[in-house]
């Protein structure tokens, strides 16, 4: 039996239950009721080897080791092998933190995109990393999954780990950039790709959505589509604005007339691309093609018309903005524009690196990347 706290007697103590899991007691000779003591948990130390530990392995100095593992010429070869064992030996990692707070930069890029799942972002994602990683930089992304808080908060994170700079593909619901006005008024090198923000004075990478989104519509003008329909996005979306601009413009050079009842502006989502079709096959002239300025919503839009038992490109010609491996997999293959995102990728890691090594001298400017049009049979009319 344990002694009672109060009067210090082992005498007369006796179990009394339990107490949220714990051995309640009663001490007879002070009335007095007490639990037994909560066993303490030994914490379990986390211990990561320094350079002191490396250089008290060998017996030289901490500023011996660091130089050694730094590969500097005035170390002699038997130290440094020493040096390089006993690194080894103890798993001897370089504090990377400390290394940039000293020279105020951690050589990492910060990357936010909407979905790392759409091979757009994906593929541009690979291109930013080629272009990193061969200058000695590595990369951080974090993807909002099209949310407007994630990625404040991917921002947020990503500058609270220092990074050197930030690449940003905004989501579909932002529309407030203070997240990233305040890194950029830093002097914390910002590219927007892809969908950008005018409001900040950042370098940009962008398609040639107007020119792209002509030459689709212009090639159903000519398999002789005249109600062409468009599914756009959002009207706050810049690259919605862009698409629908250049679809525009290739119908008024062919004379063609413009009608609100042809242009859907949906989410994105399949459901609402379903409805919006289903809206244009109700009409009392339904259009005979549909250019979808995302290409998932043309796969709906394909998978969809065949549901109904119509035929793509006799009954309905189908193109999309955006090329991808389903694309020429899909049956009928779905006419659209690559956007090469590796490119674009590539492009926003080297406007980064422009940016680190002019400093103050850096002026941003815009790279405008064009599309290629491919042509497959969902848009073939005219050989339908």
């Amino acid at each position: 039996m344990p002694v009672c706290p109060k009067c210090s007697q082992p005498d007369g103590v006796m179990k009394a239950g339990f107490v949220r899991g714990r051995q309640r007691y009663f001490c007879k000779g002070c009335a007095y009721h007490f639990t037994e003591a909560k066993p303490a948990v030994p914490e379990r130390k986390r211990y990561q080897a320094t350079l002191a530990d490396v250089a008290r392995a060998v017996g030289v100095a901490s500023s011996t080791v660091s130089r050694a593992l730094n590969g500097h010429a005035d170390i002699s070869p038997a130290t440094r092998q020493a040096i390089q064992e006993a690194a080894r030996q103890l798993d001897y990692h370089p504090n990377f933190l400390a290394q940039s707070l000293k020279r105020r930069e951690t050589m990492t890029i910060g990357v936010v995109i909407p979905d790392i799942e759409r091979p757009f972002f994906a593929t541009a994602v690979s291109g930013i990393q080629d272009v990193a990683t061969a200058a000695g930089y590595r990369v951080m992304i974090c993807q909002s999954k099209e949310s407007y808080e994630a990625e404040v908060s991917n921002v947020q994170a990503l500058i609270a780990n220092r990074v050197d700079g930030l690449l940003i593909c905004h989501s579909r619901e932002t529309e407030n950039f203070d997240h990233v006005k305040e890194p950029a008024r830093r002097g914390i090198p910002v590219v927007h790709f892809d969908r950008v923000c005018n409001e900040v004075n950042s370098a940009k990478v962008i398609l040639d959505d107007r020119q792209g989104a002509f030459a689709i519509t212009e090639h159903l003008i000519e398999q002789g589509c005249r109600r062409i329909a468009i599914l756009a996005g959002p009207p706050s979306l810049l690259i919605s604005r862009q698409r629908q601009a250049g679809y525009l413009g290739a119908l008024r050079k062919h004379g063609l007339p413009t009608s609100e009842e042809l242009c859907a502006h949906i989410n994105f989502r399949t459901e609402s691309a379903v409805a919006a079709l289903d809206a244009w096959l109700a009409l009392p002239e339904p259009p005979d093609a549909i250019f979808a300025i995302n290409y998932t919503n043309a796969f709906d839009l394909l998978i969809a018309l065949k549901q109904r038992g119509l035929r793509v490109p006799a009954d309905m010609a189908i193109v999309g903005f955006g090329d991808e491996f389903m694309a020429m997999l899909i049956e009928p293959g779905l006419t659209t524009v690559d956007l090469h995102p590796f490119r674009i990728g590539q492009q926003a890691a080297r406007l980064f690196l422009e940016q680190m090594t002019q400093k103050e001298l850096f002026e941003p400017r815009t790279c405008i990347i064009p599309g290629e049009l491919i042509i497959r049979q969902s848009s073939l009319k005219s050989r339908g």
